[in-house]
């Protein structure tokens, strides 16, 4: 089975909705490139209703700024696909729900859209846990625009694995 199949993707939301429920802990996203994927794979799994928040798809700058609150001063120095847009996104799906955790995903899956500083495939990630900590990576994957998507996918439901089970520091 391929890491980054459906099913392989769902399996690993469920390790991540087993931990959360493990700590009495929620989860919200804040999706742009993966157009809520990472929702639709927590989702998938039975019982998800205790463990997953709310999602957020928020593909366009104005849904970022509008719904998120990500700053358009944020959105003008460093771009849509940044660490710091990806952080800003994260802190406000923690900021607009009820959730203990957020993870937040923003990039270039291509085919087109990319430049030399973001070619297509750089994706950008924040996971923002208890107390307002928060940590931010990036990310270049290589494929089709799928490949892209799917590959975010594992990488952001790895990396909130990662610190829920080390609290972010």
């Amino acid at each position: 089975m391929n890491a980054c199949d459906q099913a392989a993707l769902e399996a690993l939301a469920g390790e991540v909705g087993e931990l959360l429920l493990a700590n009495s802990e929620r989860l919200a996203t804040a999706e742009s490139c993966t157009g809520g994927w990472v929702g639709q794979c927590a989702t998938a799994i039975v019982g998800s209703s205790r463990w997953f928040e709310r999602g957020f798809v928020t593909y366009s700058n104005d849904a970022k700024i509008e719904t998120l609150g990500v700053g358009a001063e944020t959105l003008a120095a460093h771009g849509a696909v940044s660490e710091a847009t990806a952080a800003a996104m994260a802190r406000g799906a923690l900021r607009h729900s009820r959730a203990d955790w957020a993870l937040a995903i923003t990039g270039v899956a291509g085919p087109g859209g990319g430049s030399p500083a973001r070619p297509v495939g750089t994706v950008c990630f924040a996971w923002a846990g208890p107390e307002g900590r928060i940590e931010t990576a990036t990310r270049c994957f290589v494929g089709d625009r799928a490949a892209v998507r799917a590959q975010s996918v594992a990488q952001a439901l790895q990396g909130l694995l990662q610190r829920a089970r080390r609290p972010l520091g």
